[in-house]
């Protein structure tokens, strides 16, 4: 191509008063119990927190989960914070999973830092050779080129690969985003080692472009609530992420109408991997963010199913109370 927490800087946690969850599994139909593949077990909890570190365990919202793994034959990390009250639900919230395209927000958050809003006009080039498969906006572009904010709408919005590894290189590769979200964020927990198509394709056990739950809920936080981004920069990334084509089967399926969701998807090579994180505003009420990250059980070939991702949203919204 040619171009012309965990570790966060605040602590997460609890605090005040546990908040117990209410029915959460009479909006579930699913059935099962929860698999995690670490040493101890999973746990799901809700906590009216100060984000200090610790929450009480929910037997309501465990159950759910756990239903959830098991009717869809699926590994489930989720991890969901109600920012105006604390209160936190989790499950298996520090499991590493791969996190897929997901990590484009992050890399649009990267280059509105580097360039700020008056540098995001700037085209860069790119040849036929580097397009490659689901760049549904890019590869119409080959002979103009496209502006760093173009190809930041096509990456968030679209999930368009050749316009993220466009970005990467023009950033200086997936290294220098890990070193970006440290640096910025705190994070030295996602790691971030290859482009697409490659980062996408993540077998159980794996590490490399990983991340957990938390870590990834907390990192859009900072991005899109806090002041890690200039104000400007901060409003681009929310309004494309709120204008996202790809995640109206996800985790907005899971949430009250009328609620506005800002979210990213992914989707992994193998095993079914289907992730979504988001910040999501109820009316009236102070934002929630929330990270959902899954696979498949069963054969490497096997498919993601979005209901999985909805259906443990509207469990999470659910058992924060903030259903209403």
């Amino acid at each position: 191509m040619q171009h012309h927490r965990p570790s966060r800087r605040r602590s997460a946690g609890a605090g005040r008063a546990v908040l117990a969850a209410c029915a959460v599994l009479a909006v579930l139909s699913a059935t099962g119990c929860g698999q995690d593949g670490r040493t101890g077990a999973a746990t799901a909890t809700t906590a009216a927190a100060d984000r200090s570190g610790s929450a009480s365990g929910n037997a309501s919202a465990k159950d759910a989960f756990a239903r959830l793994e098991r009717g869809y034959g699926a590994h489930l990390g989720l991890y969901a914070v109600d920012t105006g009250t604390g209160r936190e639900v989790t499950w298996n919230d520090k499991r590493r999973f791969s996190y897929n395209s997901t990590v484009k927000s992050f890399l649009a958050a990267a280059v509105l830092k580097k360039n700020g809003s008056d540098g995001m006009d700037r085209v860069l080039r790119y040849d036929r050779a580097d397009v490659i498969e689901n760049s549904p906006v890019s590869e119409k572009h080959v002979d103009t080129g496209m502006s760093l904010r173009a190809l930041c709408d096509a990456a968030v919005r679209y999930s368009d690969n050749t316009a993220a590894n466009v970005l990467f290189e023009d950033i200086g590769g997936p290294g220098r985003l890990g070193a970006f979200l440290k640096k910025e964020l705190g994070d030295d927990i996602t790691r971030t080692d290859r482009i697409e198509p490659f980062l996408s394709r993540w077998s159980p056990g794996e590490r490399h472009d990983t991340s957990t739950p938390r870590q990834m809920a907390s990192d859009l936080r900072d991005l899109v609530l806090d002041d890690t981004l200039p104000r400007a920069e901060r409003r681009q990334l929310t309004t494309w992420l709120r204008t996202n084509t790809t995640g109206d089967t996800t985790i907005r399926a899971g949430v009250p109408k009328g609620w506005t969701v800002g979210d990213k998807t992914g989707t992994g090579s193998y095993f079914g991997a289907r992730d979504d994180i988001a910040v999501i505003w109820p009316p009236g009420r102070k934002p929630l963010v929330m990270a959902i990250l899954t696979y498949r059980d069963g054969a490497k070939d096997g498919k993601a199913d979005d209901k999985l991702l909805a259906d443990a949203a509207k469990a999470a919204v659910t058992a924060l109370g903030t259903e209403r």
